[in-house]
């Protein structure tokens, strides 16, 4: 008889460490509302579905940030002003609420629930810097706080407790008995989320495992110059950090935290973004962790001749043996994992599930000695684009699998002990999920600062204080030094070391809130100093994150290929693009401002590529008489024409609301968002050209908004002889 395929879920639970340790507070919400929408959820509806199974990677970090939001002894600025009265409310506390309580998906959250979308327009969409707190009356602000709450409170809650459903009900002109019912609720949720994490475990319908304490990237942690041999023209800090000890510290602190909070050791990891290098592995195997999981380019450069035909080679266990140190491996299915990550909340969820089923077939059919189909990735981001925060996605999709035929739900540790076949490694790619290597981390000359100031106030603990110094050279929790004061100057380097302010550092990645993960990380620095009596230096006041002009957030690192459909089907597509944020905008027509949040842009050899970006999908924003119109300016003037009418191709539209169209001066087609190739040929780019490019919006014949209001965005300066190679690099 045929042995089933394996099919393991893996998802990954983190929010960085917001605690800021001068303060005591959080600096930001995001812990407590994806606990209460979220966390809970997905434990519930693994708990609810029968033939369920997966595997949660809990961060122990994450962890002591849900229980200090269950204690009642956390607090952010955006919950403090969640408990307040209306009536006591200075007008920054308004402004406060007005500008960050509509910090929710547009279309799943806000447009369905009529108040809710009733307080967007009177709010002015949101818009920051704008007096319009001062409309709102009391029980407006009140309706606000409500919902607010109310939007990120997961499905499974809300049909679990009916005083949600009765709120969600009832829609407007709230009491402040409603509104502490609904935080009443709100704390029995947080309390019970690691409770039935632990029960789905001892009643295996999931696997508990765990990462690094404070989610750091292993690898550069034992030694920076690890990331050469992924990288190898990448520029390292000044200061080389190696600090094997403090990457064994935190793998083992974290599963002492781990064993501390449920009661027993996990045996699995997903070590920090699928981080690994031979060292990091043999760490892990070190302290008593019995298989990670990371990501399938690693297996495909490590094993010679990559993955095989049809990926074969990575739908297996494998075993990673260094001298006596034994760990076994999964590597996840990046296309499987981005799908659900990516492309699915906007498709129809018996479509969805079907064309993963579909997918699953195949990979058996066309693979006959596959094993198990790893499908991992973050546990949390993705359901706010699903409707019911992907509570029917999810279901389907594990009831499915579970009476299909041919398949069988595991976790990582039923399918070794079903599995006794594994594939032999006995070196591995140092790299991580994102492009095999740690470029996200380090390299730009933000990271590699952040790096050195670390490596700097490590020294200075080292040197001032015989007792941090032995305590960190212990490199885990056994040793005897029981000093207070060295614990928390080492719990403070730790958090500092964690991946998450290396990751909004550079121009990977940009965020509203960009500039509090910097200052968090270096009040973690600021505190290892003042605990140890010694002046902070200078530089830690002042910011390392750098502000550019007009909203610049990066340039063009490579070329990019991207598929115009109006959706973002994988991570890496617009990674190496330009990138603005359109939100640091100024503009006069602040209705239709914050329409646009992003703006990327990038080329291959023959098309540029544009990209724009909304809160909510954007073929819900747009009005049907609604005309985009990109402008290029190069030698002349090209124009794009985004509208049915004036397109001189044909204009199609498929049943999933995508509109598109194609033709002689380019493609485009709008979904979630806007995207757009337009031939380089007709451009007539010139020797050392620039190219300036812009939106308008027209609504009812008259412009509506234009992004950037004041003067097109600079994108590049072509090269001399025009080789598009050399080109924005």
């Amino acid at each position: 008889m045929t042995e089933p395929l394996r099919i393991v879920f893996l998802w990954h639970m983190h929010q960085p460490y917001y605690k800021d340790p001068v303060k005591g507070e959080y600096a930001l919400p995001w812990t407590y509302l994806h606990a209460v929408k979220d966390y809970y959820d997905m434990a519930a509806i693994v708990d609810a579905t029968p033939g369920a199974k997966a595997v949660f990677n809990l961060v122990p970090s994450l962890l002591d940030q849900l229980l200090d939001y269950a204690s009642g002894e956390a607090t952010d600025p955006w919950l403090m002003r969640a408990r307040m009265s209306p009536a006591d409310m200075t007008e920054d506390d308004r402004r406060f609420v007005l500008e960050n309580f509509f910090s929710a998906n547009r279309q799943r959250f806000i447009e369905p629930h009529k108040r809710y979308l009733e307080l967007l327009y009177q709010a002015g969409d949101g818009t920051k810097g704008s007096d319009r707190h001062r409309q709102f009356s009391d029980r407006d602000i009140l309706d606000l706080q409500v919902w607010f709450l109310l939007a990120w409170t997961g499905e499974a809650a809300r049909r679990r407790y009916p005083e949600i459903k009765e709120l969600l009900r009832k829609g407007r002109n709230f009491s402040p008995g409603d509104k502490e019912a609904l935080l009443a609720r709100h704390v029995d949720i947080l309390g019970e989320i690691i409770p039935l994490y632990r029960k789905i475990h001892d009643e295996g319908k999931a696997e508990l495992a765990v990462s690094p304490y404070y989610h750091p990237i292993l690898p550069l942690l034992c030694d920076m110059k690890s990331a050469l041999a992924a990288m190898p023209r990448a520029n390292l800090p000044a200061a080389r950090f190696r600090h094997p000890e403090d990457a064994r510290s935190q793998v083992a602190r974290g599963i002492a935290r781990f064993r501390e909070i449920f009661g027993f050791s996990p045996v699995g990891m997903w070590p920090s973004e699928g981080s690994v290098s031979d060292e990091a592995l043999s760490i892990i195997a070190g302290c008593g962790i019995k298989w990670v999981a990371t990501d399938e380019d690693i297996l495909a450069r490590t094993l010679p001749g990559g993955l095989g035909p049809g990926k074969g080679r990575l739908y297996h266990p494998y075993t990673f043996l260094q001298g006596a140190r034994e760990l076994k491996m999964f590597f996840r299915d990046h296309q499987l994992s981005d799908l659900i990550g990516f492309t699915y909340s906007s498709w129809d969820t018996s479509r969805a599930v079907e064309d993963f089923m579909g997918r699953l077939r195949a990979i058996r059919e066309q693979t006959p000695d596959a094993r198990v189909v790893p499908v991992i990735l973050d546990g949390e981001n993705a359901w706010e684009y699903y409707p019911e925060n992907g509570y029917g996605f999810l279901k389907r999709l594990y009831g499915t699998i579970a009476s299909a035929d041919g398949f069988e739900l595991l976790t990582c540790s039923e399918t070794l002990d079903r599995e006794p076949e594994r594939r032999v490694i006995e070196r591995i790619h140092p790299g991580s999920w994102i492009n095999a290597d740690y470029g996200i981390w380090v390299g730009h000359p933000e990271e590699n600062q952040a790096w050195d100031y670390l490596e700097r106030a490590r020294e200075a603990a080292v040197t001032s204080s015989p007792a941090v110094a032995e305590r960190l050279a212990v490199g885990d929790d056994r040793g005897e030094v029981t000093d207070d004061n060295a614990c928390l100057v080492c719990t403070s380097l730790y958090a500092a070391e964690g991946s998450d302010w290396f990751w909004w550092y550079g121009d990977d990645h940009f965020s509203a809130h960009s500039d509090r993960f910097d200052r968090l990380f270096r009040r973690h620095l600021m505190n290892v100093y003042r605990l140890l009596g010694l002046d902070v230096p200078r530089e830690l006041f002042e910011p390392i994150k750098k502000t550019t002009p007009a909203g610049l957030v990066r340039e063009p690192a490579a070329l990019i290929t991207p598929q115009v459909n109006g959706r973002v089907d994988d991570y890496f597509e617009w990674l190496a693009a330009g990138l603005f944020d359109l939100s640091k905008q100024s503009s006069a027509m602040h209705a239709a401002e914050s329409l646009f949040q992003s703006f990327f842009y990038g080329f291959d050899r023959k098309n540029l590529y544009f990209r724009l970006d909304s809160p909510a999908r954007l073929t819900e924003l747009l009005q049907p008489d609604d005309e985009l119109h990109l402008n290029v300016v190069t030698g002349g003037e090209f124009r794009l024409d985004i509208t049915p009418a004036a397109t001189d191709g044909p204009l199609l539209r498929r049943g999933d609301g995508t509109w598109y169209a194609t033709g002689s001066r380019g493609a485009w087609a709008i979904d979630r968002i806007c995207e757009v190739a337009i031939p380089l040929a007709p451009l007539g780019l010139e020797p050392r050209g620039k190219l300036f490019a812009s939106v308008t919006l027209t609504r009812g014949g008259e412009e509506f908004g234009r992004w950037p209001a004041d003067a097109p965005l600079l994108l590049a300066y072509a090269g001399p002889e025009l080789e598009i190679d050399n080109w924005m690099i």
